[in-house]
């Protein structure tokens, strides 16, 4: 049986949010995900995922983090730069091992909502996460 790795209060409900203003380094055009320059739907997931890691944290063990391992979250309405980006996160499910989580997560700028969706994260040993990740470096 795997264990627990979340500290007692991790649970459904717990909430982030955060705020930030559009720059150019932000824009689609600025980074080649397409030649518009408005809000990056890659920024936009970014500040969610941001959200969403920093909520939890506080109730994970020591030397625990989550890393993301699914986004399924909708893009609707672009933003220009200049303008208040809104991010919230709610963890809304914690699967059976304490592992999983999934968040609700919506962005909004100052004219209304712009995206929404789910992100899944997992609950990892940060070291031992990033030294498995650092033997691929090992494979010819």
């Amino acid at each position: 049986m795997e264990k627990n790795m979340s500290k007692s209060g991790l649970e459904p409900g717990i909430k982030g949010e955060k705020e930030m203003v559009v720059g150019d380094k932000h824009l689609a055009s600025a980074l080649g995900s397409g030649l518009v320059d408005v809000f990056a739907t890659a920024m936009m997931i970014a500040g969610m995922e941001e959200v969403c890691v920093a909520s939890v944290q506080p109730y994970l063990e020591p030397g625990t983090t989550t890393v993301g391992v699914g986004v399924d979250v909708s893009h609707c309405a672009a933003t220009p730069a200049g303008m208040k980006v809104h991010f919230e996160s709610e963890l809304s499910e914690i699967s059976q091992n304490g592992k999983g989580l999934l968040f609700r997560v919506e962005a909004r700028d100052e004219a209304g909502i712009i995206g929404q969706g789910t992100i899944r994260r997992v609950i990892v040993n940060k070291n031992k996460f990033e030294m498995k990740t650092g033997q691929k470096l090992k494979v010819s």
